[in-house]
């Protein structure tokens, strides 16, 4: 069973990426909808949800887990490594990988969190691999809530995505991470406001590429997957406005327990 966790919805378009390319694998979904967002808590905190939330997905059968959540790959990816011995996959590294992909890309921007943004992670990482490359990094913390929230075609999400993007356009960055698995579901509002010249990295996207490279190289690692194609999602607070943003985003009701014991 493939094992996703969030901080609270955002890592539903991660788990809808991880269906689309592993149809027949089982995907078991927690979204710590009790305590998000992670982007305002200190490292230390994210790093204790993080242990706890992998616990959760692995005393259900999770062989893999997916931090679906920028914040939580930035703080506790490696404390998470070295805590447990399954596979773990971050979502911030494959959309660096991916951005430095085309060579073209130039002048990279990202946003994301205040948190994501403040740990500086994407810079260091863009940095190691390509020196040369410039990193424009902007926070927008409105934009979490704004997709909690259902807010996806509001004048006023509309204008402060304009707001919070004109930084980046301003120093005309050719490349767009987007450093929230929230995001994608604004992707369609971003794109319109910085440009259809600048391309757009979706870390969803991104870390099922690793995923199917990882596979590829470990076969006996899929059979532990389950095959029956199930998804579960667990949450730690059940909202009604969870279950209507699920449903747009995977394009399908999803049942949803709460989870008690994290």
């Amino acid at each position: 069973m493939i094992g996703i966790f969030d901080s609270g919805i955002g890592g539903l378009t991660v788990a809808s990426a991880v269906i689309r390319e592993f149809p027949d694998c089982d995907v078991l979904y927690f979204g710590d909808t009790a305590r998000t967002p992670y982007g305002t808590k200190s490292a230390e905190t994210i790093e204790r949800y993080s242990i706890e939330n992998t616990r959760f997905l692995m005393d259900r059968g999770a062989s893999i887990i997916v931090i679906a959540c920028n914040t939580a790959s930035s703080a506790a990816t490696e404390r998470l490594r070295a805590e447990f011995s399954v596979p773990i996959f971050e979502v911030i590294t494959p959309a660096v990988k991916m951005a430095l992909a085309d060579p073209k890309s130039k002048r990279i921007g990202v946003i994301g969190t205040r948190g994501t943004i403040g740990s500086g992670i994407y810079e260091k990482k863009i940095k190691a691999l390509a020196p040369d490359k410039s990193v424009v990094s902007e926070p927008c913390p409105l934009l979490v809530p704004l997709v909690e929230e259902g807010w996806l075609e509001k004048p006023e999400t509309r204008m402060i995505v304009k707001d919070y993007l004109h930084p980046l356009k301003t120093r005309q960055v050719d490349t767009l991470i987007l450093g929230c698995t929230h995001y994608p579901v604004l992707k369609g509002i971003i794109s319109r406001k910085i440009g259809k010249r600048v391309r757009i990295i979706d870390s969803s996207l991104a870390v099922v590429e690793a995923m199917k490279e990882y596979m590829e190289e470990h076969p006996e690692v899929k059979k532990e997957l389950g095959n029956q194609g199930r998804l579960s999602a667990y949450v730690s607070d059940i909202t009604p406005q969870f279950s209507k943003i699920a449903k747009m985003i995977l394009n399908r009701s999803v049942p949803l327990s709460k989870a008690s014991s994290v």
